[in-house]
């Protein structure tokens, strides 16, 4: 029997996580419609988790109602904010944010400036700087406190572009299949207005997530594929997305190859061993270059590790920030050349 929407959408509270206007399906209106048509538990449960905060920056003349999964409660311990890759949004945590925060840790995930489900209807600037202020801006305001801040694919580029930009603000880093080798957007930033736009509504064709998809898993279903995809590409169905997203690629999008070796703090780097969208020898050479850094190889496992294989990937993190060693680990931790 269909749920009836109430004339007054309720609330939801959790833990000491503010009430949060929902929809009478319990996801936050804000959502596009087609949240409903997923069917991951996962995922549904992490949507209707997500909020809209309110973060003041110098480019825009009102604050920015920024999307993200607040923690259920603070602790004494620093917090672990999560970033997603391009293009997508926080739903990437799906299945290892419930790993996280069971084990005790204040864990936030959101939305990097120009993707995911903030409101962007004032059409600011989404390009490297203005990504930057932003994310400062979110953690001074809300998470308030040094974090641990962890960047899957070109989230860590963010997050390295970040670290060396605010050392203060970043006590230790979790790198998972880094794309920070690339030279920024390329030739992307130089299309004229009309190729551009034409370009990014391929981008979000399921056909080509559908694809993308098959290149970042190692063994999925397709089932399970298809419902990714679905996923991935629900922030594309916002109205402000196009513009966002041409925004970015036109102002030049991350180079940060020359910022790695500033980079101060202890870093995890995890990658999966069947990576087949970045190289795994780069997984080597990112070792190499991080001056105070250890890699863990995830075997049977593509790009997204946090996504495929959730539990290994929580497993690490939890014994890096409580300093110890996997007692039975997937693959031993690779050491750097004493040369």
């Amino acid at each position: 029997m269909p749920v009836l929407a109430t004339a007054t959408a309720p609330t939801s509270c959790r833990g000491s996580v503010a009430c949060v206007r929902v929809s009478g399906n319990g996801f936050p209106p804000f959502l596009p419609k087609e949240v409903e048509k997923i069917r991951d538990p996962s995922a549904r449960e992490l949507a209707k988790r997500i909020q809209r905060l309110p973060v003041k920056i110098s480019f825009s003349g009102s604050s920015i109602m920024s999307s993200c999964v607040k923690p259920i409660q603070q602790t004494a311990s620093e917090p672990v904010v999560l970033l997603h890759g391009f293009d997508s949004s926080c739903l990437e945590w799906r299945y290892a944010y419930p790993n996280l925060e069971d084990a005790g840790l204040e864990t936030w995930a959101v939305d990097i400036l120009g993707w995911g489900f903030s409101d962007l209807k004032m059409l600011p600037s989404t390009g490297v700087a203005a990504k930057r202020e932003h994310l400062y801006e979110l953690w001074r305001t809300h998470v308030e406190r040094p974090m641990v801040l962890v960047g899957p694919s070109l989230g860590a580029s963010v997050a390295i572009d970040f670290a060396v930009n605010h050392p203060e603000a970043v006590t230790r880093l979790v790198l998972i299949d880094a794309s920070v080798y690339a030279e920024g957007t390329g030739n992307l930033s130089k299309l004229s207005r009309i190729l551009a736009y034409a370009g990014v509504s391929l981008l979000k064709s399921i056909p080509l997530r559908l694809y993308a998809n098959i290149l970042a898993f190692n063994k999925v279903s397709l089932g399970r594929l298809l419902d990714g995809t679905n996923i991935g590409r629900l922030h594309c169905l916002l109205p402000w997305w196009e513009d966002a997203t041409i925004d970015f690629m036109v102002s030049g999008g991350y180079n940060v190859k020359h910022q790695i070796k500033q980079v101060k703090q202890k870093t995890l780097i995890l990658w999966g061993e069947n990576d087949r969208i970045i190289n795994v020898d780069l997984a080597q050479r990112l070792h190499q270059e991080l001056p105070d850094s250890v890699l863990h190889q995830i075997p049977d496992c593509g790009h997204l590790p946090h996504v495929e294989k959730p539990d290994i990937v929580a497993e690490f993190i939890l014994k890096f920030l409580r300093g110890t060693t996997v007692e039975k680990p997937v693959s031993s931790p690779v050491e750097k050349n004493s040369s």
